[in-house]
């Protein structure tokens, strides 16, 4: 909808349309945390309402910011960082910032100086990496120091704010879960040696059989891929001493159950699998897949907040870790007799 006059609806429209300040309806577009939740809505309706649209020139002029926010990733389609990346795009545009990224072939020092120069020459307000190798830490430690910046699912010993999944703390629920139904240890196909994430998931596993005084078995690595779950699934699928099993990510457990089901090994009446990721497909495995659901839509939020903190000059808390949360399914069950 247009104004009255048809023309494109301007600020004031926005205000006498919600009852509100044309000093209220800027607030909500540019500080919407300093606006009471109910006028928030209210201008936001009206906002939708008159298909308004910011001018990114006046605001830039007006607040000496552009409004854009920059992220830098990896280019992939995997699971989690895709995830993480539209959670992000969608917290700052829901609170009325625009996203440029930065997709890169690889992270690491000179990738992410050469990534955070295209945002630069942008002029973005902030930029958010996602980081989730081990070769990304690097360049975390040589960050321009005029930029404020966050970083998502890095590693501990960086200098600037993090958002993650407790990783460690999904790998230990799910390896627990697979002792408490009896298992005397639990084989774990890991993720690839350069992933954060991979690594913390063993460390988590791990921690809970060492706890246990459970033995440790040999860790097998794969690519995140079902082709790596199913290559690595047939070298212990026709081993009776093989009941339980925790896969680094969902993708991988769907190869090892095929793995396992050509075999002749019965889930969970031989051995239980338990994935990590709760990938949109886990509840239509078959059997349905227990695993562990990571909420990236709050990684992504409190990534966003942590970096409107740096761009307001505050020093946020260093890291910031979300829950993850274990979902039981039909792919676990006790030790057989």
């Amino acid at each position: 909808m247009k104004a009255r006059s048809g023309r494109p609806a301007v600020l004031m429209d926005v205000a006498v349309l919600a009852g509100v300040s044309t000093m209220t309806v800027s607030r909500v577009l540019n500080a919407p945390d300093l606006v009471r939740a109910e006028t928030r809505a209210r201008v936001l309706a009206a906002v939708r309402e008159l298909d308004y649209r910011p001018n990114q020139a006046a605001r830039q002029l007006v607040t000496g910011r552009s409004g854009v926010l920059g992220v830098v990733s990896i280019d992939t389609t995997l699971y989690g960082p895709a995830s993480t990346l539209y959670c992000i795009e969608q917290a700052a545009r829901h609170a009325g910032y625009n996203v440029s990224i930065a997709s890169l072939s690889s992270l690491n020092r000179r990738s992410m100086e050469e990534g955070l120069q295209r945002l630069r020459t942008q002029s973005v307000d902030g930029v958010i990496i996602v980081a989730p190798h081990e070769s990304a830490t690097d360049g975390l430690r040589h960050l321009p120091p005029e930029m404020p910046v966050v970083a998502v699912d890095a590693g501990d010993d960086i200098p600037v704010p993090v958002a993650k999944v407790d990783q460690r703390t999904g790998a230990a629920r799910a390896t627990r879960h697979l002792l408490d139904l009896g298992h005397e240890t639990v084989l774990h196909v890991a993720g690839p040696a350069d992933w954060l994430d991979a690594n913390d998931r063993i460390e988590g596993w791990r921690g809970v059989l060492e706890a246990a005084g459970r033995p440790v078995p040999e860790i097998l690595r794969g690519d995140w891929s079902s082709r790596s779950g199913y290559q690595l699934g047939g070298r212990f699928a026709a081993d009776p001493g093989v009941t339980a099993v925790f896969v680094a990510n969902d993708q991988m457990a769907l190869g090892v159950l095929r793995a396992l089901r050509e075999a002749g090994r019965r889930v969970p009446e031989d051995v239980s699998v338990a994935g990590f990721d709760d990938i949109p497909e886990a509840a239509y495995f078959w059997p349905p897949l227990t695993t562990v659901r990571q909420n990236f839509g709050e990684v992504g939020r409190l990534a966003f907040h942590l970096l409107l903190d740096r761009m307001a000059g505050a020093e946020p808390d260093a890291r910031r870790l979300v829950e993850p949360e274990l979902v039981v399914r039909e792919s676990t069950g006790p030790k057989p007799v």
